[in-house]
């Protein structure tokens, strides 16, 4: 029997501030100066993952009425750090996946 790719995405059911609901894929989670942040991409439920819209999304798990909520980062200099050290460990990996494919040849 063959190796089956067993991955299996994390994903979560998020709703916007209109009521709408729409699923994402977690891409990656770390906690920077003691705050946790999620950035995810929108989950493709067809195989035309070519077309889709893959933009990353960050997050920040805030609390509301005692309970963890994802929420949208407002603070722009937040932001931008956030969303700066996920995009170099993005970077990171996929020169790491370049070079174990290049190993393989």
């Amino acid at each position: 029997m063959s190796e089956m790719n067993e991955y299996t995405p994390e994903l979560f059911e998020l709703i916007d501030e209109d009521g709408n609901k729409k699923n994402f894929e977690l891409m990656d989670c770390a906690e920077i100066n003691g705050e946790q942040y999620y950035a995810m991409v929108p989950a493709v439920e067809d195989e035309d993952i070519l077309n889709a819209d893959l933009d990353l999304v960050i997050l920040k798990v805030i609390e509301e009425d005692g309970e963890e909520i994802l929420a949208s980062i407002d603070d722009d200099d937040e932001f931008e750090e956030v969303s700066g050290f996920f995009m170099n460990r993005m970077e990171e990996a996929f020169e790491e996946y370049g070079e174990d494919l290049d190993d393989e040849d």
